[in-house]
């Protein structure tokens, strides 16, 4: 009994948390058309890390980042026309495949990332 108990709180523990670890790409339209961004999540529970790039912006660390079920968040620091902003990552998973919108500081328009699981 005891051995099952501990199974269903195992299963309860992995089932919380999507595992994205791996590779994955997305495509966004930021209105001047299409660019790419490759992304690297390691998860450890619900913590998420990892680091991504773009031509665009270069590469950046996955900073607080968090993920529960299938809803995750991040922050990333870039640099755009010589400043550094911090720019903020909200998504949904599903399966392999997860939609990522971006908020900007400073207000400006949201951007969502399709991203399919590469690896």
């Amino acid at each position: 009994m005891k051995y099952l108990l501990a199974l269903i709180a195992i299963f309860a523990m992995t089932a919380s948390a999507a595992d994205i670890s791996g590779n994955w790409k997305g495509t966004a339209d930021a209105g001047n058309g299409p660019i790419e961004r490759t992304f690297t999540f390691k998860v450890d529970g619900k913590k998420l890390t990892g680091e991504t790039e773009s031509s665009f912006a270069g590469k950046s660390v996955i900073e607080n980042g968090t993920i529960d079920g299938d809803s995750l968040a991040f922050t990333i620091k870039m640099k755009f026309q010589d400043q550094e902003m911090t720019v903020n990552y909200k998504g949904k998973v599903t399966g392999d495949t997860m939609k990522l919108n971006v908020e900007f500081p400073n207000g400006g328009p949201t951007i969502e990332w399709n991203v399919k699981k590469v690896s």
